[in-house]
């Protein structure tokens, strides 16, 4: 399965993938954030990941920017099973493409194949040193539930507080729309849609 958004490109990851992977979500300030990514990350770990069975009804992704060229790996996103209970969804940025709103992007592309393969409301959750994650949850009208759970990070070698979200009506008034890039200079947002055409 391959879908396109704006500026993105979501599609399965393939073996050939790997070194490219290992330099995107290789840095611990990216792996912390994870639950199941260990710490060091390298080019081994991104081909078992990569070789690691899909299940259909589970779909995961590495997004792409589209560019003039060829597209270049900025993150990824997917549905799991939730520690607690039914699905969730989750999803990373490589650190370069922080702020520059992927996630929001991917996730509500990600949001719309759930939607269109039935699957039921997903869950999300982000570990509470990582609020940023909970500003993209909520642009995508997911609501905390106000449960805080203790959550393993293989790359933090421990568990850490994780704040719980679930997803809300798409029909709910109150979802945060996306905001402009704030702080990010005209000649920066000119390279970007340059990088989009």
């Amino acid at each position: 399965m391959f879908a396109r958004t704006e500026r993105l490109l979501l599609r399965p990851g393939w073996q050939e993938d790997a070194p490219a992977l290992a330099r995107a979500i290789g840095e611990e300030a990216v792996v912390r954030n994870l639950a199941t990514a260990p710490w060091p990350y390298g080019e081994e770990e991104a081909q078992k990941f990569l070789s690691l069975p899909v299940n259909p009804d589970q779909p995961r992704f590495l997004i792409f920017a589209r560019t003039g060229g060829a597209p270049r790996l900025v993150g990824g996103c997917g549905i799991s099973p939730s520690p607690e209970d039914g699905l969730e969804m989750g999803y990373w940025i490589a650190r370069p493409y922080w702020g520059l709103g992927f996630a929001t992007e991917a996730g509500r592309q990600l949001l719309h194949i759930a939607r269109a393969m039935n699957l039921p409301k997903l869950s999300a959750g982000h570990f509470l040193d990582n609020p940023a994650s909970g500003a993209v949850l909520r642009k995508l009208g997911f609501k905390p539930t106000g449960k805080i759970a203790q959550r393993y990070s293989l790359a933090r070698g421990g568990e850490a507080a994780c704040a719980l979200f679930e997803e809300g009506d798409a029909t709910d008034s109150t979802v945060t729309p996306m905001r402009s890039r704030i702080g990010v200079d005209e000649d920066f947002r000119e390279e970007l849609r340059l990088i989009a055409a």
